[in-house]
This record gives C-alpha cells, sequence and structure tokens, in this order.
C-alpha cells in the first residue's frame, strides 16, 4: 500500500467581489484581525485584499460579543495577528456561510507520496490522507497522482465513492493494470 498526503501550500483565495475594481479575488495577505472594543462589547474582523487593486476589506469574524465570553488565549490570539487562528478563522465553514464566501484552492495545495510504478505488480492499493481539509475531486486528485487523464482514472481505478466527488477527508483506490 502507498501512501499519499494532501498538504495545503497556502492559504486559499477567497472569492468575494471587490466594490473598488470589481474582481472577484481576495487574500487574507499576512493575516490581520482588528479587535475593536466598545464597552464590554468586542467585534473582530479579518482583513483580507483585493489581489487586482489592494484594496482592504474585512470579514466579520465576532460581532458585538461580550468580552467576558471570548477566552483569553484567542483574544491574545486576535491581538497577535497568530497564523495559526487566521487559518482555523478562514477554514471554519460557519465563518465563510456568515460572510457569503467561498475558498478557491487552485494552486493551493500539493499532494506528497511516491510515485505509483505503472509498470510494477497488479494491482496497487493507494491510501490518501488529508493534512489539510482542502476539497478536492476524487478523479483531479489521482489524476494529478498517477499521470493519467482523467478519462483513463475512471477506467483504471476502483474505489469505494464517487470519483466525482470533492473530498477532504481521507480514502483508498486500487489501479488496476491497463486493457
Amino acid at each position: 500500500m502507498l501512501p499519499w498526503t494532501v498538504r495545503r501550500t497556502r492559504l486559499p483565495l477567497l472569492s468575494l467581489r471587490c466594490v473598488g475594481c470589481g474582481s472577484e479575488s481576495f487574500t487574507t495577505g499576512e493575516g490581520r484581525f482588528r479587535v475593536n472594543a466598545n464597552g464590554k462589547l468586542l467585534d473582530v474582523w479579518l482583513l483580507v485584499r483585493c489581489v487586482s487593486c489592494d484594496r482592504t476589506g474585512k470579514l466579520t469574524v465576532h460581532e458585538r460579543m461580550p468580552v467576558r465570553c471570548l477566552e483569553a488565549d484567542r483574544l491574545r490570539g486576535y491581538r497577535d495577528n497568530d497564523p495559526g487562528l487566521v487559518a482555523a478563522t478562514l477554514l471554519d465553514p460557519l465563518f465563510a456561510h456568515r460572510n457569503r464566501i467561498t475558498l478557491d484552492w487552485a494552486g493551493a495545495w500539493r499532494l506528497d507520496g511516491p510515485p505509483v510504478p505503472l509498470d510494477g505488480v497488479w494491482p496497487v492499493r493507494v491510501e490518501v490522507g488529508f493534512a489539510d481539509p482542502v476539497p478536492v475531486r476524487a478523479d483531479r486528485l489521482i489524476a494529478r497522482g498517477l499521470g493519467l487523464s482523467r478519462r483513463e482514472v475512471a477506467l483504471r481505478v476502483k474505489c469505494e465513492m464517487p470519483l466525482r466527488r470533492s473530498l477532504n477527508s481521507g480514502f483508498s483506490f486500487t489501479v488496476l493494470p491497463a486493457k
């Protein structure tokens, strides 16, 4: 059995329309939060930047939250712009839903693992693990890893789940010999 691992290489871009130029790609850049206190209530935003025109925007993380409801470590992470907290916030599905954004993972992940010997002993079993929850279609991932077309993947790969689904958790498949 060969192990493959999908890893995030950078944070994904955000699909969000820019009011300045109309572009739909934003980045978190260096990953900064803005924390604003109003009495005993806090507002926390994640700052984002348009890829095309550099216009800055902000996405709501917490709105009018009582200070006592926020853990001290988390508040410190927001103030210190903790990169792990930036990634966790951006990858949180509730955060994406609340701010009406989608994540663009193109070019933001890589596949690590040994190559599958396509001229070796058949069948070959491959176990795929995800170091980060990167949504990627199984057929595209397998095609990239094997260096085959998606049509060839459909003919030569046996998997318990549909190959045309986006996955972000581990699975395994078997590569069969060419016919």
